[in-house]
């Protein structure tokens, strides 16, 4: 069975959303789907059933071993305005080692580095307890 969960990722930013991450580990890889999210932590279950899966879509493989160079991505399906999964998915293969897939549904909040780094550092965290 394929190992699916989905985490609620909080804000105590008033500016910034709550968001849902729905993560599926796959050998070596992560298939990662983050979304802001209305709903409590109690029902961020649910989340991924209204989300987007093809909003910004990206996929990275990590760096060979012992070199400092990135690894290979591509976008998957990206809107003509958002473009940040690759980047996002490629620093989060470079720091895991494993391949990445990363949708991002954040719609009007793609512009707000604010609200981008509060999702990589809940999808960090996220990821670093997995790791565990």
């Amino acid at each position: 069975m394929i190992p699916t969960k989905v985490h609620y990722i909080a804000s105590d930013n008033p500016s910034i959303p709550a968001f849902a991450l729905q993560i599926t580990q796959i050998v070596d890889s992560y298939m990662l789907w983050a979304s802001p999210t209305e709903l409590f932590e109690g029902d961020v279950e649910k989340a991924p059933l209204s989300g987007s899966l093809c909003r910004d879509w990206a996929c990275a493989m990590p760096p060979k071993a012992g070199t400092a160079t990135t690894g290979a991505s591509t976008s998957i399906y990206r809107t003509t305005n958002s473009d940040i999964s690759i980047s996002m998915a490629q620093r989060l293969a470079r720091r895991f080692g494993k391949q990445v897939f990363l949708s991002i549904d954040i719609q009007s909040y793609a512009g707000k580095l604010e609200v981008l780094l509060a999702l990589e550092k809940g999808i960090l965290q996220a990821l670093k307890t997995l790791e565990k």
